[in-house]
């Protein structure tokens, strides 16, 4: 689970513990009673399963994070039997679970993989340029070094919203001619040099192409499309879904989907074909963000947003990844799939 992100100190690491972000606001969300069954998508250090099961509830908890599930395993014992852990991608939820009563997401990076230098995910500390959460597949070098500037230029624009893409991804293209890129801190650096710092700006010049890569690598956007179908199999009538994100991009996808299973679309006289869309999720209020205390304590948690739903009793819908409106991006045979 993270403690937040979505900004210079997202990519950058930043000096924050570890805190579970919204922890109240999720727990109040989720309303977990003592007896049911909660999925945590996004294990990280356990801080929403905690709470969760200081509840009385059980928890099916979730990461492809190796190193999450075996700092759990301490939690698992501890749990009397009501924590299980699931070492998967958190898109696959309904191959662990079913008739559930809540399923929470914390989308992103977690602090404890952002201070690992050996991670490679910040460049606050120098380390490999790595970012794999699975720890496993394509790396972000494999990436910074074999793809085309037009390809890299793609990803940097579109999922770190970097507005000279094309000016980083044809230096990133000359430059690793004469020496791949390898570390963090000479991307980073690197970037930097190119682009230019002006004296007082707090965001880094490579923030946004850290957050691209971080995001391309894990196809991040793809697994949250993929978890939020696999979330309405999974919760049975009046289960709750709670989804914590962190950027735009994120929010915009969640957002999406509960608007889109909040309608309910009747067939018409004129167009009897038309099937007739039954809601299968009732919002239950707008997004929720950070207070002032918790901002004062939590510097990361100021781009946090809450959404949650409610399941209906009408059937899941097909998983059309269409709705999301994902791009398709180098590497990628199709979006949500890698």
């Amino acid at each position: 689970m993270t403690a937040g992100h979505g900004d210079d100190l997202h990519a950058a690491g930043g000096p924050a513990r570890h805190i579970p972000v919204l922890l109240a606001e999720v727990v109040e969300a989720l309303a977990p009673q003592r007896g049911e069954v909660i999925v945590d998508g996004t294990f990280g250090a356990g801080g929403y399963t905690r709470a969760v099961l200081d509840s009385g509830a059980s928890v099916i908890a979730i990461d492809r994070d190796p190193d999450a599930i075996s700092a759990g395993r301490a939690l698992e014992q501890q749990a009397d039997g009501r924590l299980r852990l699931v070492h998967a991608p958190f898109s696959t939820l309904d191959q662990h679970a079913e008739g559930v009563d809540g399923v929470v997401l914390d989308i992103g990076v977690s602090s404890m993989q952002l201070d690992q230098a050996e991670r490679g995910f910040s460049f606050r500390f120098d380390g490999p340029l790595d970012m794999r959460m699975a720890q496993s597949g394509m790396s972000a070098a494999d990436v910074v070094n074999t793809f085309k500037a037009g390809d890299l230029a793609r990803i940097f624009g579109f999922l770190g919203e970097e507005r000279h893409s094309g000016r980083i991804a044809r230096m990133i293209e000359t430059r690793r001619e004469k020496k791949p890129f390898e570390r963090t801190l000479d991307l980073a650096d690197a970037i930097e040099t190119h682009i230019g710092r002006k004296p007082g700006d707090k965001i880094h010049p490579a923030t946004r192409v850290f957050q691209a890569l971080r995001i391309f690598v894990n196809d991040e956007l793809g697994e949250l499309a993929m978890a939020l179908i696999a979330a309405e199999r999974v919760l049975r009538p009046g289960g709750r879904l709670v989804v914590v994100t962190f950027h735009s991009l994120e929010d915009r996808i969640v957002k999406r989907f509960i608007a889109d299973r909040s309608e309910q679309a009747a067939g018409s006289r004129h167009m009897p074909e038309t099937q007739i869309r039954t809601a299968t999720f009732r919002k239950a209020g707008g997004g929720v963000t950070a207070g002032e205390a918790e901002l004062a304590a939590n510097p990361r948690a100021r781009s946090a947003r809450l959404r949650a739903a409610i399941r209906t009793e009408a059937p899941a819908r097909a998983g059309d990844l269409s709705i999301f409106g994902l791009p398709k991006l180098p590497g990628v045979s199709k979006p949500g799939e890698r």
